[in-house]
């Protein structure tokens, strides 16, 4: 039998994907290669469910893993411990305030199995314009003046999906991917995709769905209208971290 090759995109960000159905089995989800990393192509990519992903010196790949991992918003799990930690915390959460600093920290932060990022300078780019067009999205987490960690991700309609996390201080990251979970739950939103899963994400509460179910409620979310719509500065305010301390609250 012959092995079926990934789809071949061309330069034009107009250029439709394949459905995310037809991703490779091996490896898992990929899709497509080629194309580009402006902003109608990834808003197309993401509402199809379906995301880029490679390294430096490699051509741009597009996945759609299955399973594919998410978190509920209403099921972030934070242990007790770490909880019982948050409640005399002096941190606080605020969104879109640090976009580029925090894309920076998760692009510098070293992953287990991992040489170097895949936040290449073509990405960071193409996030950072994604993040100036109101579609990209950051949570900040502050110890004083310090970033102690933050996510960022892609806003579409009321489906966020999520690109990277990091912790510069312990439980960092946790912090902010629990208050992310808590403002978007406030606002009707009910999933957060992950991508693909980790140890670390399956410990937080991250679930495996099957792709056909992920891409059946992305397509429905996506077109729902998005509330807050652009820079959620004002929309998400501050969050005193020790507020996720409550069991429950996100």
């Amino acid at each position: 039998m012959t092995r079926r090759l990934p789809f071949l995109l061309d330069e034009d960000p107009a250029s439709p994907f394949p459905p995310a159905e037809l991703a490779l089995h091996e490896p898992d989800g990929l899709l497509a290669i080629g194309g580009d990393l402006s902003p109608q192509r990834l808003l197309v990519a993401y509402a199809g469910g379906i995301f880029p992903w490679f390294s430096e010196g490699q051509p741009i790949l597009w996945w759609s893993p299955d399973p594919r991992t998410l978190f509920r918003t209403d099921g972030v799990r934070l242990s007790t411990r770490f909880r019982r930690g948050l409640r005399h915390s002096g941190w606080r959460v605020c969104a879109d305030s640090a976009f580029a600093e925090v894309i920076d920290a998760c692009a510098r932060i070293p992953r287990r199995g991992q040489d170097g990022t895949w936040i290449t300078a073509r990405m960071r780019e193409a996030y950072v314009e994604l993040h100036r067009l109101g579609h990209a999205h950051s949570v900040e987490v502050f110890a004083g003046d310090e970033l102690a960690g933050g996510i960022y991700g892609v806003a579409l309609g009321r489906m966020f999906f999520g690109e990277s996390m990091f912790s510069a201080r312990s439980g960092g990251s946790k912090v902010a991917l629990a208050a992310l979970a808590l403002r978007l739950r406030q606002w009707g939103w009910p999933l957060i995709d992950a991508q693909v899963e980790n140890d670390h994400l399956l410990s937080l509460g991250a679930q495996r769905w099957p792709r056909p179910e992920f891409l059946a409620e992305v397509r429905r979310l996506v077109q729902m209208p998005a509330t807050p719509a652009g820079d959620w500065r004002q929309a998400f305010g501050i969050l005193p971290a020790s507020d996720l301390a409550v069991a429950g609250a996100y």
